[in-house]
């Protein structure tokens, strides 16, 4: 789960932020207009294709729930790595076998592309590819210990950083490098109907990156933005808390650009909750400045994060191209008004 932090008891230091967030993925938006934004110019910004990346998105779920230590993730892992090679990504993985909260060893693979990477400024994409084992968020009691296909929850951001990659193999105006990372072992955060504490069981995949980035000597990576669950229907995607106090600039240099893409509508200017999610230990450990793009539902009685999330219904019938459309365009209109 990604559970959320209510602003009054947010205190004002990094560390309190951090050391507050107590599992995963909740929203809790406080409904502030924040005029503040950044105007963001930018020029022969190429289209985002929302076809292609919806069949991304479809091409992950025909392998089925990629959850740890499956072969479907193993199979979607070599996928995804050939997809980045064939639109003339530098592809790396980094292996290890991490512990999950109930001491399972998990056979661990972060996906590292980077494109660009003679030019001297760096900007990081990032979203999780791996499973959730559990719909323990499932209106039906007996779906809880059954796995989640993942279409949103997963996919779809790995589809919005490849059909990224793809628009980008063979442009060659963008000023700026890209870093693309998938991150493994996300989701495999404590079950709810476990009953057991787990504040450090989420972003397993991402921990592990951020305490072992080591700086680039040939480039400078200048900021990142994680995707996370960026294709639902109906989706509105708040400014997250931790985002807003660790990276405001960024925040404020993406809202601007989905306003300047058209897409202010789904990037309300509206503070969301406090998340734990990857974006946590890139900020804390690797020291880049990093915010989630991350939905919120205000009106869904089962989620904040929509009806589907955790639940067997998280499957391709429930991704809209809209959203992937919104959220794709909007982070080619920030690589392009980088200079």
């Amino acid at each position: 789960m990604k559970y959320s932090i209510i602003s009054s008891i947010i205190a004002v230091t990094v560390i309190i932020l951090f050391t507050a967030a107590s599992c995963k993925k909740g929203n809790n938006p406080q409904g502030q207009q924040d005029d503040n934004t950044t105007n963001v110019a930018a020029t022969n910004v190429p289209a985002f294709d929302a076809d292609s990346a919806y069949a991304f998105c479809a091409a992950q779920c025909d392998f089925g729930p990629r959850t740890m230590n499956s072969q479907a993730h193993d199979d979607c892992a070599k996928w995804i790595v050939s997809q980045f090679e064939k639109y003339g990504c530098t592809v790396t993985q980094q292996k290890a076998v991490l512990r999950g909260y109930d001491a399972t060893p998990l056979q661990s693979n972060n996906i590292i592309a980077s494109l660009g990477a003679d030019r001297p400024n760096h900007i990081l994409l990032c979203a999780h590819w791996d499973s959730r084992p559990w719909a323990d968020n499932d209106p039906d009691s007996t779906n809880w210990r059954k796995p989640v296909l993942a279409a949103n929850d997963g996919a779809s951001g790995v589809a919005v950083l490849l059909e990224v990659a793809r628009v980008l193999q063979n442009d060659t105006t963008l000023k700026v490098g890209i870093d693309f990372v998938c991150f493994d072992a996300e989701d495999w955060g404590v079950p709810q109907w476990s009953g057991l504490p787990g504040e450090d069981s989420w972003a397993l995949g991402s921990q592990y990156w951020a305490k072992n980035y080591q700086r680039p000597t040939s480039h400078q990576v200048l900021y990142g933005i994680l995707l996370d669950m960026v294709g639902g229907e109906n989706a509105t995607f708040y400014q997250e808390i931790f985002s807003k106090q660790l990276a405001p600039a960024i925040v404020d240099k993406v809202w601007a650009a989905a306003r300047a893409a058209g897409y202010s509508n789904y990037f309300p200017m509206q503070q969301g909750g406090g998340i734990t999610d990857d974006h946590i230990p890139v900020n804390k450990h690797a020291n880049i400045p990093t915010i989630d793009i991350i939905p919120y539902y205000p009106n869904d009685d089962g989620s904040s994060f929509g009806p589907t999330w955790h639940t067997v219904n998280d499957d391709i019938n429930h991704i809209d191209r809209n959203t992937l459309k919104a959220v794709g365009q909007t982070i080619l209109q920030v690589l392009f008004s980088e200079q």
